[in-house]
């Protein structure tokens, strides 16, 4: 079989490559409305809204779209910092659970807004110095578009996180104990292909978020770890609450159990706009 030879990596259709491992991945089945309530305590538990704002390019005087804004467990802190933020989410739970909190907190300067981020466009929204995708760009498909989307809107910056290599490592080896095929989303480096086959050079950051998932008991970590149950069949959870059992350990100072792979891995990519 003769090898095919690449001249350029321009050469390869990366976002062509992002969309069938997206195809690949399937539906993880998650849905967003009943995990809301959910997803605002989990978020309380590691620092991740803290390592993404401190590595922000933020002035007082910035508007800032937030797109995939969730509960807004990332919008809250950032509106301290910024002039007025709109925030836009496609799930109505979600965006029901932020404009409560920002109606307990007499917040003024949020604007809400049930959004799909494939129909966020500069003649649907406008200008913005900064554009923030927070845990969102992973969930995207048509990828090349929503990134000229954003590019094009930004004043100033774009900030996006997506997965670490290792942020689904637990679930990867265990669909190796089971000898089942996992299919992986695509890494951060498909993305940085993507921008500079647009012309956009990136930066990047391991925003080091942590600490490791801690769970009272096995239970728990097969209903508050990153399982999609529904997905397995009733042997599979079996061989689930085996797995957890040889892989998480008591810590001696909490009595609850860990694994020190489990825990969240996100990679910063910004870049600075150029009009």
């Amino acid at each position: 079989m003769s090898k095919i030879k690449i001249k350029d990596l321009k050469d390869i259709d990366w976002a062509e490559f992002w969309n069938k491992k997206m195809d690949e991945t399937g539906n993880r089945g998650k849905d967003w409305n009943k995990a809301a309530e959910k997803y605002s305590k989990l978020a309380e538990k590691d620092n991740y809204t803290e390592k993404l704002i401190e590595n922000m390019i933020l002035d007082k005087n910035d508007t800032l779209l937030d797109i995939g804004c969730g509960e807004g467990s990332v919008t809250i802190p950032l509106s301290k910092r910024v002039k007025y933020i709109t925030a836009t989410d496609l799930t109505e739970k979600m965006i029901s659970i932020l404009n409560s909190r920002i109606n307990d907190e007499n917040i003024t300067n949020i604007k809400t807004i049930k959004e799909d981020i494939n129909n966020i466009t500069l003649d649907k929204y406008g200008h913005y110095d900064i554009v923030l995708g927070s845990r969102v760009i992973n969930g995207i498909k048509d990828i090349e578009n929503v990134i000229l989307n954003l590019n094009e809107i930004a004043n100033k910056y774009v900030f996006l996180t997506v997965f670490g290599v290792n942020n689904w490592k637990i679930e990867r080896d265990f669909y190796k104990y089971i000898n089942k095929e996992y299919h992986d989303r695509p890494e951060y480096t498909v993305l940085l292909n993507i921008l500079s086959n647009l012309g956009i050079y990136a930066n990047v950051k391991n925003l080091d978020v942590g600490p490791i998932r801690s769970y009272e008991d096995i239970n728990d970590a097969i209903n508050n770890g990153k399982w999609n149950c529904q997905n397995f069949t009733r042997k599979e959870k079996e061989k689930l609450k085996e797995y957890l059992e040889k892989i998480l350990d008591k810590n001696p100072k909490t009595g609850k159990l860990e694994n020190k792979h489990d825990k969240p891995d996100w990679i910063l990519i910004w870049w600075k706009v150029e009009k």
